[in-house]
């Protein structure tokens, strides 16, 4: 089985970094910077999507503007400014055990993910770490998946996903775990849906 992992809010809490750098960004633009429990929203999807809700209709000038002010903290220091769930290195090292493939598929910018994924020393659990580029091509999850599975050959009966609901329901994958709530139920959250599907 080809397992697909989300990046932020799947594997790591990238919640301060992401959060210190919006309001880095909206301040610096002299925007309201909204408080953090208002800004959760922003785990996920594409940044400048994100931007375009946070700067408001009013302001298209700044969609990008401001994307480019949160990359330039975010390159630097916001990146690191997040930590491993619980359990997670536990859960990937056992999938592998099994003979899971397994690949991370984020709408994060490709040369940050892969700078995150190896800086926590999760590299040997994953084939390939995939995720937009910085001008915004395959930012959609739909496209991206469509990507993974052309670009690794996987069968999309044989690929799971883990992560956004929507995205995988875009994207037509029948089979995925949403982010669970407390990240160390994915391990056994993960093993159910497998063993539904092979007993399927």
């Amino acid at each position: 089985m080809h397992i697909l992992f989300d990046l932020d809010g799947t594997l790591v809490d990238s919640r301060p970094g992401i959060f210190n750098c919006i309001r880095y960004s909206m301040e610096h633009h002299k925007l309201p910077v909204p408080a953090a429990e208002d800004l959760l929203w922003c785990i996920g999807p594409p940044i400048l999507e994100s931007f375009a809700k946070l700067v408001g209709p009013d302001s298209p000038h700044l969609f990008e503007p401001a994307v480019v002010k949160y990359r330039e903290r975010y390159s630097a220091i916001g990146i690191f400014e997040c930590e491993v769930f619980p359990e997670i290195l536990q859960t990937l090292e056992k999938l592998q055990q099994q003979g899971h493939t397994m690949h991370v598929a984020t709408s994060k910018a490709e040369i940050y993910a892969k700078r995150i994924i190896t800086h926590f020393e999760m590299d040997r659990f994953f084939a390939s770490v995939n995720g937009s580029e910085l001008d915004g091509t395959r930012a959609n999850k739909a496209e991206l998946i469509a990507h993974i599975l052309e670009q690794q050959n996987i069968p999309r009966e044989e690929v799971l996903m883990i992560g956004d609901r929507e995205r995988c329901i875009a994207a037509g994958m029948d089979d995925y775990v949403v982010k669970p709530i407390k990240p160390q139920f994915l391990l056994d959250t993960v093993f159910r849906v497998l063993t539904e599907k092979n007993a399927a």
